[in-house]
């Protein structure tokens, strides 16, 4: 008799997870919905709150489910993969999870670049650039934040940019269009939200997050520096390459 309990117990909790990834994979628990509470779900299912939260846990382990302090659990929404070597365009991205994508404006002006700007954009001291496009806005897919994008634009480089107003095409995505690059670099880098970054993404403060750092140039001169910030529970790199070709 000692030993039925602990397989009840098993047998309980495979239900749940079978029951609760159908769930899922129907969207009759579509991306983004709110399970009720842990206690509430034990109560419902006629479980322990124990082997309730070992089935929440384990759903999130399988990349199923998303925990958030303080907030509760949400069904996981799809990942999204950019291509580490390309230059993506963020509207694509969002279109190919099948959601609707849209860009808000928040800041936009012209202004002398600051030290830091000079320095990861690599514009010469002795260049006294007077100015560079500055543009800050978040990226949605459906009504979800998706990406903060921190940018700033060489006029002289792309002059029309000064003609735009960037509050129906995002910046990147008219870049692309518009301006051609003969070189491009990505750094990236896992970073804490600070408050301005939680506030635009709808994460918690010092949530994990990825930032990717693209710079692009033409025939040696900077185009555009940018700081993406995607919630990092929601994107995700990819990397497709073959094997060198080996000299005989």
């Amino acid at each position: 008799m000692a030993g039925t309990k602990p397989r009840a117990n098993h047998t309980l909790h495979e239900r749940l997870l079978g029951e609760f990834r159908s769930f899922i994979i129907s969207q009759r628990w579509p991306p983004g919905y709110q399970l009720p509470f842990e206690t509430d779900l034990a109560d419902t299912h006629g479980v322990s709150r124990m082997t309730m939260n070992k089935v929440l846990t384990q759903l999130t382990r399988e990349g199923f489910l998303v925990r958030r302090r303080k907030l509760g659990t949400f069904v996981a929404r799809p990942h999204a993969q950019a291509a580490v070597m390309e230059i993506a365009d963020i509207a694509a991205e969002v279109q190919a999870l099948g959601q609707v994508h849209s860009f808000v404006l928040h800041a936009r002006k012209l202004r002398r670049p600051s030290s830091g700007e000079m320095t990861e954009a690599r514009i010469a001291q002795d260049r006294r650039q007077r100015s560079v496009l500055y543009l800050m806005g978040v990226h949605f897919a459906d009504a979800q934040p998706f990406c903060r994008e921190e940018r700033i634009i060489n006029p002289e480089a792309a002059p029309a940019a000064l003609e735009q107003d960037f509050s129906t095409v995002a910046p990147g995505q008219w870049l692309l269009q518009q301006i051609p690059w003969s070189s491009a670099e990505h750094r990236i880098r896992a970073v804490g939200a600070d408050r301005a970054v939680a506030r635009d993404l709808g994460v918690q403060p010092g949530e994990a997050c990825l930032e990717v750092i693209r710079r692009t140039e033409i025939s040696g001169e900077w185009v555009t520096l940018a700081h993406q910030i995607y919630p990092g529970d929601r994107h995700e790199l990819l990397a497709r390459f073959g094997p060198r070709a080996r000299a005989d």
